[in-house]
């Protein structure tokens, strides 16, 4: 072989070397499954816009102005995100409907953070018999974190059961010869709390406990139930409502003119949504736990994650009322959502983003300091760690240690 004719064939054969890996790159690059492009990633949303829970519809809005500031800066890698997001009322049958409607007509790449521990529920075996994530939904039931039965969805904030046994923890440090009243939403959201008391209080429960009284969602109020759960004398009042029965609770014990230890669940602690409108005296002394900052206390203005927060939505969502938390919730899950489409990079395959949901570790800077993010492939639980606090009439005070709620 002449000595050009050996360089040719060299050539050739790098050249063959280099279309074949090129071609191997581009195909390790960019892997897309269904809702994404070089240029797009639908995502789905659902939210109860209206309806006994339409409080919780200023999440969605904050979520749709926060991938708007994405969008306006470059999108996720170069790729715009389509918010798609619908109202189903806090029905179930009207989720199931919407979450067609975005898997099967939308065509999105996921569904992220639905709203509503019964609306899940009824869309969790749809979601993971098509494969498409359900992604960081939005209520702390604890039959989220299940990745063996439904490895296509996982919940985001503290599991409500763990969330209970705190509760419960704190009863039997400070008062434990208390009498405890219980009035709890009639589904998984009520009753997770009502296991989580359980799982602390043991052989105790039933002696402390001196009443225990559900309340549908479909009931206009709870009055009846809290004069109820009055009458049997209890020493603490465990209010287990979403923002418009809490509210109504919190009015009807100050028109009672009883003054219980009052413990309300931390989906109900926003001053905005549900502390101003039961009034703010009336809220005085309530306790709870937190894992987010709270928006109206002064302590965080001047922390950085907090000040970009503030920014973000004097821009993209002014109009807002600045006193509920609801915006600093959308905002948290769409960070998180973001970080893991960054981390996915030309991967945007479901799997794969199941994959790098299952291994997640990292601080989002708007939670209470010391609060992870933390995943594993047998651990569906991304928050585990809340802090006690008590309403001070102004603000949420927090006190005590960040404790983890991981069962015993």
């Amino acid at each position: 072989m002449t000595r050009s004719a050996k360089h040719l064939f060299t050539t050739l054969g790098l050249s063959g070397l280099i279309v074949a890996a090129a071609t191997v790159s581009a195909v390790a690059q960019k892997k897309y499954d269904t809702g994404v492009t070089d240029t797009e990633i639908k995502i789905g949303n659902i939210m109860p816009y209206s309806g006994p829970a339409s409080a919780y519809g200023i999440i969605g809005k904050t979520m749709s102005a926060y991938f708007r500031m994405i969008n306006d800066n470059g999108g996720v890698n170069g790729r715009k995100i389509n918010f798609i997001s619908y109202d189903d009322a806090y029905s179930p049958p009207k989720t199931v409907e919407q979450a067609r409607k975005l898997v099967e007509s939308d065509e999105v790449f996921l569904i992220f953070a639905p709203l509503g521990t019964a609306s899940n529920a009824a869309i969790q075996k749809y979601m993971n018999t098509m494969r498409v994530p359900q992604l960081f939904v939005a209520t702390g039931a604890s039959r989220w974190g299940d990745p063996e039965h439904f490895p296509w969805t996982i919940g985001w904030q503290p599991n409500y059961r763990a969330e209970a046994r705190i509760y419960a923890t704190y009863v039997l440090q400070h008062h434990p010869n208390a009498k405890i009243g219980v009035l709890y939403q009639n589904d998984d959201f009520g009753k997770d709390y009502v296991l989580g008391l359980k799982d602390v209080l043991r052989d105790k429960y039933d002696g402390m406990i001196v009443a225990s009284i559900p309340y549908e969602i479909s009931m206009p109020t709870v009055d009846s139930q809290v004069v109820a759960i009055k009458s049997a004398n209890p020493d603490i009042f465990v209010n287990i409502g979403t923002p418009k029965f809490a509210a109504q609770a919190i009015k009807k014990i100050a028109e009672l003119g009883w003054h219980p230890i009052h413990i309300m669940t931390n989906v109900s602690a926003s001053v905005g949504a549900v502390l101003k409108p039961a009034g703010l005296d009336n809220a005085t002394g309530i306790l709870s736990a937190g894992y987010q900052m709270d928006v109206t206390d002064p302590q965080w203005d001047s922390h950085p994650g907090m000040q970009k927060f503030r920014a973000f939505m004097a821009k993209y969502y002014p109009e807002a009322d600045k006193s509920e938390s609801g915006p600093l919730t959308g905002y948290n899950l769409s960070t998180a959502l973001v970080e893991v489409l960054k981390r996915c990079g030309d991967n945007l395959t479901r799997e794969h983003v199941m994959k790098v949901v299952a291994n997640l570790d990292f601080v989002i800077d708007t939670y209470i300091p010391g609060i992870r993010i933390k995943t594993s492939p047998t651990d569906f639980y991304p928050i585990e760690q809340v802090q006690m606090m008590k309403f001070t009439g102004e603000k949420w005070q927090l006190f005590g240690p960040v404790i983890d709620g991981h069962a015993e």
